[in-house]
């Protein structure tokens, strides 16, 4: 799903109190932390994740792997810090996204 400017303001400000709720340590990116991951996404839908290591670019390469095998969106990386949202399954979403505005013709 691909977040609009204004729905990724919006989920950046509900995730700013939030704390880290999964760890991705020196051994990456492994199963349990897949599930630990989704598992956390379905009771939240909104987490922060938090990478220890300084790879920049291994951080963005775990962001880009979460999202495409999870089905969730990036909301922010931010430092040592992973910002994912996914909406739960069914008719009760916990967070309600804007709505995408509609753009003006002529």
């Amino acid at each position: 799903m691909e977040l609009t400017p204004d729905q990724r303001r919006h989920l950046k400000s509900l995730a700013h109190h939030l704390n880290p709720v999964v760890m991705i340590g020196n051994n990456g990116l492994t199963d349990a932390v897949f599930r630990e991951i989704a598992v956390n996404l379905d009771a939240h839908e909104l987490i922060k994740i938090r990478v220890l290591g300084d790879d920049r670019a291994l951080r963005e390469e775990y962001l880009q792997k979460i999202c495409a095998e999870l089905g969730a969106s990036t909301v922010q990386h931010i430092g040592k810090l992973l910002i994912v949202y996914r909406a739960a399954d069914g008719d009760k979403p916990k967070i309600v996204l804007p709505k995408a505005k509609k753009t003006k013709a002529g």
